[in-house]
């Protein structure tokens, strides 16, 4: 799926965002708010990965959406 996609309906991803990153707190998806980098910028935030891996599992992430 693409992000313009995922952005759109974010409300209704929060839901399987936390499913794949439970350590994300409400309050961090909504402050997210469908914006792909401050998604990954929490990511690296809470779990302590580098910008390219967190990049490519959020790709691998969303092209399992389709």
């Amino acid at each position: 799926m693409d992000w313009n996609r995922i952005e759109g309906s974010w409300k209704q991803m929060t839901g399987k965002v936390k499913e794949q990153w439970g350590k994300l707190t409400d309050d961090d998806i909504a402050q997210i708010n469908g914006n792909r980098e401050q998604l990954e910028g929490k990511i690296q935030e809470r779990y302590g990965k580098a910008k390219d891996d967190v990049r490519k599992e959020i790709d691998d992430w969303s092209g399992r959406l389709n």
